[in-house]
């Protein structure tokens, strides 16, 4: 439908199809001659606004969009050659989202490859024909990292989850991008190796891992999920395939760019092999709780634990009105009953070791005001703590909706940080419930919505993360430690952010991917 309009037919139409933001902004003066704006109607149709001759072109969508899709769905199966691959009608729910399906994208089409040949074709096409692309494995993500947007394609790696080589001269392991953490951890302890990066999600893939640089629980002696990745093989933007490190244990030879991929979100490069470094199983591990009058008396122990060289697996905080939450989940029963906060250690190795390491581990707790000492040598009395542990979140979802947080500040400002979530839950009427890893400085918050309606829970919510962030930030601490920013933690970081620094993330996504298609908007690339 073509229509030539005066001004004042041009503001009736307008109203009543819902498009006067456009006309408005042609109006004001907002819009040179010449351009074109699109505007939504009521679906099927859209609006495009010529603002040369106030012409109104009224498309039906539904049959645009079909030719679109239809001659997508013919190239992706030059490409894969298998229908059963290829999703382009009645995209499910949770292939437009992350783990918390809270908000949803939209693609054009949803592909499985499953060889590095596939993905480098597929991103050859997205390329050409500058389609977004949107990379994704197992789907665990908790900041929006995988939503989709426009009728772009989402590359899910999910097939590519073969264990390639297990070279135990080397204590390396070749693997691809979509092999599941658990399922990889547990072959590799079978034959006597240890893969230490621990993620609360053990479901997650290990290219996911490698994508938002995972870290847990035992971080705070064996690292992240960074310093065992020592090879990568990547496809770039344009298809091209790249192999940064190998099975080296040492590299100066160039910039390495193994290091810039990985936390990358799946921004820079889509990841289809990854060398992994193990080490020796150790011999035994064990875990201790400890109990404190306070919270703050329980930090101030973390850093005479450290101090003391006893090299702790890890080092958890726990509050006792938050241990309550994953008791009443379970129904099982945290030792130490009286205790209001909580300190779980753990401790691997040689078991002369460990022995001599929990002595010393009590001596200075005790001194530093510990109440309680308790080693749990009852196999199932400590995987009932950990179980309690590992379903704190989950015990929140089931009560309410929350918004996940992983804010990290320097391990001397967790007690000042969480006294501060604490009070200020307080003041703004919002429940907060906060743990985590104080050997690293990692708090984990859930900040609960309760029975707010949407637009409250939004509006406050949004209030609410700001007060938080900016003091996290006062504190020296980042927006995110192992989580990842993609999209909920987008506007807090980037208000944060050294500008300069910014700019330069996105000359360097320029470099790796020329025509943004590899997950735009997502973290640095608002």
């Amino acid at each position: 439908i073509r229509r030539l309009l005066s001004f004042s037919s041009l503001k009736k139409l307008s109203r009543s199809l819902k498009i006067s933001s456009v006309v408005t902004s042609f109006l004001h003066g907002k819009l040179r001659p010449n351009d074109q704006r699109v505007d939504s109607v009521k679906k099927p149709y859209m609006v495009v606004f010529h603002t040369r001759d106030l012409c109104l072109r009224i498309l039906d969508t539904n049959s645009i969009c079909t030719e679109m899709r239809n001659n997508m769905r013919e190239e992706l199966l030059k490409i894969i050659g298998d229908e059963s691959r290829v999703i382009t009608d009645n995209i499910e729910r949770k292939y437009l989202s992350d783990n918390l399906e809270r908000r949803i994208g939209s693609a054009g089409a949803v592909v499985f490859p499953v060889s590095t040949q596939e993905v480098s074709e597929l991103l050859k096409y997205a390329y050409t024909n500058q389609i977004p692309v949107t990379p994704r494995g197992a789907g665990t993500n908790l900041v929006g990292s995988t939503v989709p947007h426009g009728d772009g394609i989402v590359i899910d790696v999910s097939l590519m989850n073969h264990i390639l080589e297990l070279d135990e001269e080397t204590f390396t392991a070749t693997v691809e991008p979509g092999v599941i953490l658990q399922d990889f951890q547990a072959f590799v302890e079978s034959k006597g190796l240890f893969y230490p990066p621990d993620p609360g999600e053990k479901k997650a893939s290990i290219g996911g891992n490698i994508s938002t640089n995972a870290g847990g629980m035992r971080a705070v002696k064996y690292g992240v999920t960074r310093d065992y990745v020592i090879g990568l093989e990547v496809v770039l933007a344009d298809g091209t395939v790249l192999t940064a490190g190998g099975k080296n244990r040492k590299d100066t030879t160039g910039l390495d760019l193994k290091e810039i991929v990985i936390g990358s979100e799946g921004t820079l490069a889509i990841i289809t092999k990854c060398v992994l470094k193990l080490i020796p199983k150790p011999e035994k591990s064990i875990s201790i709780l400890v109990g404190y009058e306070s919270l703050k008396a329980g930090i101030e122990s973390v850093q005479k634990i450290i101090q003391a060289n006893i090299n702790p697996t890890a080092i958890e905080f726990i509050e006792r009105k938050v241990v309550q939450l994953g008791e009443d989940f379970l129904h099982l029963e945290f030792p130490l009953t009286d205790a209001k906060a909580y300190l779980l250690l753990t401790f691997d190795g040689k078991e002369s070791e460990i022995t001599e390491n929990i002595k010393t581990a009590e001596k200075v707790t005790r001194q530093a005001g510990a109440k309680a000492f308790l080693a749990l040598e009852d196999p199932e009395v400590a995987a009932n703590v950990w179980r309690i542990r590992g379903c704190l979140v989950k015990s929140v979802e089931a009560v309410s909706e929350q918004e996940p947080l992983d804010m990290v500040v320097p391990i001397n400002q967790i007690d000042t940080f969480v006294n501060f979530i604490n009070e200020y839950e307080k003041q703004c009427g919002m429940r907060m419930i906060s743990f985590g890893h104080a050997g690293d400085g990692n708090v984990h918050l859930c900040v609960v919505r309760g029975d707010r309606d949407d637009a409250t829970w939004a509006k406050e919510l949004d209030a609410n993360l700001t007060v938080l962030y900016r003091k996290c930030t006062e504190l020296g601490g980042l927006a995110s430690g192992e989580h990842g920013i993609g999209l909920s933690k987008q506007k807090y970081m980037l208000e944060a952010a050294n500008p300069a620094n910014i700019a330069l993330m996105k000359r360097v996504k320029a470099a790796f991917d020329e025509k943004g298609i590899l997950n735009p908007g997502i973290s640095y690339d608002a």
